[in-house]
């Protein structure tokens, strides 16, 4: 198993959730994803794996299986849902660098269509406040800015 697996596990584990083997596959594979990814990559990184690795069709996961899974990575804070402006939700590992107020920020490649988590999200208020109008208050915000990655660029 690799190290990113026994992440996943530990993860899982740590949420204090029973550990199954969907939840750690799906972890493992935004875990390694490095961007954020739809449901239908996600089901095609997982049956690519499971075809590579000669898994039995007993470990093979279904549309409604992952997305059960990924609902509860996203409320357990093991992961996070990327709205993006196609109206597909793209999911992506972890909660670290999230706001708990709801203040998030994203870059999406025009070229390659991933997206990344901007670093300074919980810095997004004190960026746009000055361009509120007066009286108007920011509750939550999510900023995707859109250009070409440092690849595509």
């Amino acid at each position: 198993m690799s190290k990113v697996h026994d992440h996943a596990r530990e993860l899982v584990r740590q949420s204090g959730a029973r550990v199954t083997a969907a939840r750690i596959a799906m972890l493992a594979e935004l875990l390694s994803a490095g961007a954020a990814l739809t449901h239908q990559a996600l089901l095609a990184r997982l049956d690519r794996r499971q075809a590579d690795e000669s898994l039995p069709a007993a470990h093979a996961l279904d549309r409604v299986t992952l997305y059960r899974v990924l609902d509860w990575l996203v409320d357990a804070g093991l992961a996070h849902r990327v709205p993006d402006a196609d109206r597909v939700m793209r999911f992506s590992a972890g909660a670290e660098g999230h706001a708990p107020d709801g203040h998030h920020g994203h870059f999406r490649c025009v070229v390659c269509q991933r997206v990344f988590c901007l670093d300074d999200s919980p810095r997004l208020p004190d960026w746009v406040r000055p361009l509120l109008p007066p009286g108007f208050i920011a509750e939550r915000m999510a900023l995707t800015v859109s250009g070409r990655c440092a690849h595509c660029a």
